[in-house]
């Protein structure tokens, strides 16, 4: 652009025309300026899974009904549960609180790969090499459903295959490297290599393997979701706010007080909404990591991510878009979320001249020995979550899982993936309760943050707390500082304009109604 301009003042002879070329940049510099400043970027905050994206809409349900499979959840696990079900002869319900693919999986980064960081080192260090190796044949099982699914429905989802790398930029990160190496060598075609086939990321070794795929998630599971509906009773905009076992049946409650009877519940809904039965907020954390899409020209057919500290993910998307994952964080560091995006957009521009068109966030659920929660958990109540960030291959195979489970069929891996397994690592255990037990006080103890502007505010009203937000035509939206879920107190997000929780993840829009869970309530006045 700066270029563009002092060429054309070059090349003007008048004296009048560079003065009146040179006032038209400096205005368009000022506007640009101004309006940066006041929206803060040019681009879209929402995940490019999300964008113009056509859609069934399914009602909600409005009387009460029983069934003999209820599924909550309609993201990427609860779809592959109703599809792996839909000819077992069960009258099956599925429930979504808002609308098909809306959530998790459509802010991931559509990757099916059992190249997933430095997963299989960290299991083997809590099991052993047996354990690890059955993970990976579980991730390669995982892709080779997708593709079956894919080529079996003909579903038009830009599934592509692709190699996958696996690198580091740091010396003291080679020995983990080599270890990995060593675990998948017997096992796949891995090739070894010094160098990444994109410029301009920093790469001392690397690791690649062939046989692994992208897609776009949520035209996959939405294009799913319309193969299983003759068989499924699917409806949206549909909240169960609570779970009760009485007389040999479950009986959930949506929002609408209406009434859903099942003799076996499934969940699938990314993060559960009760502590008991299973007590899941003691066994996990959650992570936060920001998401950019940005138009380039030089594509390539890989996809990629380090084994750092700090997490570096990427993909492309069809031939114009670069897809990158970064700064991950434990979601109670992560509450200030231009910051974190600053670092992002800071990255984009000097490492690839890159300004992205799309930027989002998402929330992942790590467990205490980096497998999956899949399985039973109580009486026919079945769980699926806890996946580490790869839910794309997890979620396809949890439906296999669970499926099998219910039709009592046998499956590999019901016994690795079981959640009520006892857990080796209790060292673990206690810093994943001490880091959720600090995120609880400081939301507690530092409720006004130092990042915050003056149109947000967090008050305190007849020993009541509210959060204050001030919108661009000085309209006050006010709401209960405190999230329905575990009490924790709530953090302006900046970006999104949500309150989001900085324990578990529930996201709330300026007027108090629920977007996210684990929370079931809104927080209106």
């Amino acid at each position: 652009m700066i270029k563009f301009w002092l060429i054309m003042i070059k090349h003007f002879q008048l004296q009048q025309n560079r003065k009146t070329i040179i006032k038209v940049f400096l205005f368009c510099l000022f506007i640009k300026n101004k309006v940066h400043n006041k929206l803060g970027d040019f681009m879209k905050n929402i995940s490019v899974w999300l964008n113009d994206i056509k859609r069934i809409n399914y009602p909600a349900i409005e009387t009460s009904t029983e069934c003999d499979i209820l599924i909550i959840g309609g993201g990427i696990t609860g779809i592959s549960c109703g599809y792996f079900l839909k000819n077992s002869k069960e009258k099956i319900i599925l429930v979504e609180a808002n609308q098909l693919c809306e959530a998790t999986t459509a802010h991931s980064t559509g990757k099916l790969t059992y190249l997933q960081d430095d997963n299989l080192k960290k299991i083997r260090k809590e099991y052993n090499r047996e354990t690890a190796i059955k993970y990976l044949d579980s991730q390669i099982e995982a892709i080779n459903l997708a593709k079956s699914i894919i080529k079996k429905h003909r579903i038009d989802c830009d599934f592509n295959e692709v190699d996958s790398y696996l690198f580091t930029s740091k010396k003291n990160n080679i020995k983990k490297l080599n270890d990995i190496y060593n675990l998948l060598i017997d096992h796949i075609d891995i090739n070894v290599s010094k160098i990444l086939p994109i410029d301009n990321i920093s790469c001392i070794k690397s690791l690649w393997v062939k046989n692994t795929y992208v897609f776009h998630p949520t035209k996959f599971v939405l294009q799913l979701a319309h193969i299983i509906s003759p068989y499924i009773d699917i409806y949206e905009k549909t909240r169960i706010i609570n779970l009760k076992f009485k007389n040999n049946l479950w009986h959930a409650t949506t929002n609408k007080n209406i009434n859903i009877k099942a003799k076996k519940i499934i969940l699938a809904c990314h993060y559960p909404f009760f502590l008991i039965p299973f007590f899941f907020p003691f066994k996990t954390t959650l992570e936060k990591s920001f998401l950019t899409s940005s138009y380039i020209n030089d594509t390539k057919n890989i996809t990629a991510i380090n084994i750092d500290k700090k997490i570096l993910s990427f993909r492309y998307y069809q031939n114009n878009q670069f897809i990158m994952l970064s700064e991950t964080n434990d979601i109670g560091k992560s509450i200030n979320n231009l910051k974190e995006k600053e670092k992002m957009l800071r990255f984009m521009k000097n490492n690839f001249s890159l300004y992205p068109t799309y930027c989002w966030s998402n929330h992942d659920i790590i467990t205490i020995d980096y497998l999956p929660l899949i399985g039973k958990i109580d009486n026919n109540l079945f769980l699926a979550t806890g996946y580490n960030t790869w839910g794309m291959t997890n979620g396809i195979l949890a439906g296999k899982i669970i499926s099998d489970l219910i039709l009592k069929r046998n499956n590999q891996y019901s016994k690795l993936f079981n959640p009520l397994r006892k857990t080796v690592n209790i060292t673990n255990f206690l810093q994943n309760n001490i880091k959720n037990g600090i995120s609880f006080i400081n939301s507690k103890t530092n409720k006004n943050k130092n990042f915050y502007q003056e149109n947000v505010k967090i008050i305190k009203e007849n020993g009541v707390w509210y959060g204050i937000y001030i919108d661009d035509n000085n309209q006050i939206h006010k709401v209960l500082n405190k999230c329905p879920h575990m009490k924790c107190n709530l953090s302006f997000n900046y970006q999104n304009k949500t309150w989001d929780c900085p324990c578990h993840g529930s996201q709330f829009d300026i007027d108090g109604n629920i977007i996210f869970g684990p929370a079931n309530h809104n927080i209106k006045i």
